[in-house]
């Protein structure tokens, strides 16, 4: 079983987020290889700056990842934006936790080197996001009611 190091930072001024036991066993699920991660919780402004800075995109996302290095194991950060994340859950009628762990899972897989920009790669990394949810406990991500 691969191994997790992982702090958790809450900068957000959110009073409904997951535990950071919630939050590793979330990442924890997600595993491939060893791995040291940072997972930042942010609030809007936050994301809409990294989001910026880094994508060149002028608004807060759900979730970015930063892969660092994979030597000499899996190095990485994921920012996720707590207001929208609870914005996305309300519109899809899914639980708050739920959400949190789907995006998790999706950030840890994006530092495993998993991506969305084709459909072939959008298939098998929604295919293993849907597993791992579920396993989880979880509906599947991509029912959207």
């Amino acid at each position: 079983m691969p191994k997790l190091a992982a702090t958790i930072q809450y900068a957000s001024e959110a009073s409904n987020l997951p535990t950071a036991s919630q939050f590793r066993k979330w990442a924890k699920a997600a595993l491939r290889v060893d791995t040291e991660v940072t997972i930042r919780i942010v609030d809007a402004e936050e994301g809409k700056l990294l989001n910026n800075t880094y994508r060149g995109k002028d608004y807060a996302t759900n979730v970015l990842t930063f892969p660092l290095t994979e030597d000499p194991h899996l190095m990485g950060d994921i920012i996720i934006c707590a207001p929208v994340v609870e914005a996305e859950a309300k519109a899809q009628q899914k639980s708050l936790d739920a959400h949190f762990a789907h995006l998790t899972v999706h950030g840890i897989l994006h530092l495993h080197g998993y991506d969305h920009e084709t459909d072939p790669q959008a298939e098998l990394m929604e295919g293993l996001e849907t597993a791992i949810v579920t396993k989880l406990g979880y509906a599947s991500p991509y029912l959207i009611t």
